[in-house]
């Protein structure tokens, strides 16, 4: 009886560090290659790269850049939105001027330095816009957390989207309040941050001078707030429209209910975890594409685990966005790798980048090209690439993608597998080869123990 104790202790955890070593392996990686996707390949000359022309009659807004990495959603929305209303000074501010990286891969050149903001203005920004910023590198954060806190008066609003709430609550500046983050992170933050009230029942909360957002679109909820608060609903109206948005309703009434794990998000882990044969996606950059757009690509595939998005553009130089802001490809045209697929974002893409696409079309190197708004121009942007990723993966897949970006509508028709059968295929496979390791280590070592000492016993 002790011995088939012992075996099963042993296949238990042989199975247990075999399958759980690989899946923490292939997890690391691929929230690696999310977060920490650093530019690796030789910035360009940025010789008059120029921020938007500064108006002092305009209230400024900073949007924050970490130094090793920023949520690509939460910095892209708030700044194409509120540059939509051309009522503010819009920026995108940092620790220093050098290239910054977004989360997937998207690297961005900031307008200002938080030394040369402060010198501009000589007072704290009226918008401060915290996206998530992981602190990765405590003296890497410390200039960025530092500034948060010097800017941090009554007379400045300062807005988080999803789990940016994070970092205002690492500044200490939501003691004592309610605030709401991302639906899978807010347990962990209620225990790590019990001074503040976490609501998991809202899509924002605005509380003194603070304003906190849940997931992803809720972001865009709590912008369209913030510009319905500075300047009338019907510029918050406006806004929606031109993007739109199909949930205006939650920016007049944030109440909902709360989401919790499921299957989705158990084939989420696994998709981290054990997806290694990644799709390799393009994503053609070309001036005065919409940051929005741009932004629905990278959360929608490079956050799942199964795709790797890559920046491609005609030239070395700098692309200009639709509301001037400077981002940087790593890959041209002419010496992009090979692709499975490449998508052109945008509803104008087929005339604001028809030279691009024609350069393409000649000289690039993927399986399929896809336009992915250019048939549907007046659909909300993420739902494109919602029901293209539930085709080029699986339907589990493209649900948790859904439920992460907290989209609350029905306007998605989801078309695909019913589930990861490369995932579960690893998985199991995983476990076989750790099945097999244990009969391995039970038969050269455990059984052969036994059947020796049992020769000696009868010897």
């Amino acid at each position: 009886m002790k011995r088939l104790v012992v075996r099963f202790v042993v296949y238990v955890l042989i199975f247990a560090v075999f399958v759980g070593g690989v899946g923490f392996l292939g997890f690391v990686r691929s929230q690696n290659d999310f977060f920490k996707n650093v530019r690796h390949e030789p910035v360009p000359s940025l010789h008059g790269v120029k921020p938007p022309k500064y108006d002092p009659n305009k209230p400024t807004v900073a949007v924050l850049l970490a130094n090793v990495d920023t949520e690509v959603f939460d910095f892209m929305i708030p700044y194409d939105l509120l540059s939509r209303t051309n009522a503010f000074n819009v920026f995108a501010v940092a620790p220093d001027k050098n290239v910054k990286t977004l989360s997937g891969g998207l690297d961005v050149v900031p307008h200002y330095s938080y030394k040369e903001l402060d010198k501009l203005l000589g007072k704290s920004p009226n918008i401060i816009v915290v996206p998530y910023m992981p602190i990765f590198d405590e003296k890497k954060y410390l200039l960025t957390r530092e500034w948060i806190q010097q800017h941090s008066s009554s007379k400045t609003t300062i807005l988080s989207i999803c789990s940016g709430s994070e970092n205002l609550a690492d500044a200490g500046l939501l003691k004592g309040k309610s605030a709401t983050t991302h639906w899978q992170g807010i347990s962990l933050l209620s225990k790590q941050y019990p001074d503040t009230h976490w609501k998991e029942d809202v899509r924002y909360v605005h509380e003194g001078n603070t304003l906190t957002s849940a997931g992803q679109t809720a972001g865009i909820d709590a912008v369209l707030h913030l510009i319905a608060q500075k300047l009338g609903e019907p510029m918050a109206k406006k806004i929606s429209k031109e993007i739109s948005y199909p949930s205006y309703h939650f920016v007049q009434n944030p109440k909902v209910e709360p989401f919790q794990k499921d299957i989705y998000f158990a084939t989420f882990l696994l998709n981290l975890s054990f997806q290694w044969n990644k799709t390799k996606a393009g994503v053609l950059l070309y001036n005065d594409m919409d940051e929005i757009a741009l932004s629905s690509i990278f959360d929608t595939y490079a956050a799942t685990g199964t795709t790797q998005v890559l920046t491609v553009s005609s030239s070395d130089a700098p692309i200009a966005t639709k509301h001037h802001l400077n981002i940087v490809a790593r890959h041209q045209i002419s010496n992009a790798p090979r692709l499975d697929k490449m998508i052109i974002p945008g509803g104008n893409a087929k005339s604001l980048a028809a030279a691009d696409v024609k350069l393409w079309s000649e000289k690039g190197n993927s399986k399929e090209t896809n336009l992915i708004h250019s048939d549907s121009p007046n659909r909300y942007v993420f739902e494109a690439p919602l029901e293209d990723l539930a085709k080029q993966e699986d339907l589990l897949t493209a649900k948790h993608a859904v439920k992460r970006l907290e989209y609350r509508s029905n306007d998605i028709h989801l078309e695909g597998k019913p589930f990861p059968l490369e995932t579960y295929g690893n998985v199991l496979l995983t476990g076989l080869l750790a099945l097999l390791v244990a009969i391995c280590i039970d038969r050269r070592f455990i059984m052969k123990k036994t059947i020796f000492k049992s020769y000696k016993q009868v010897s």
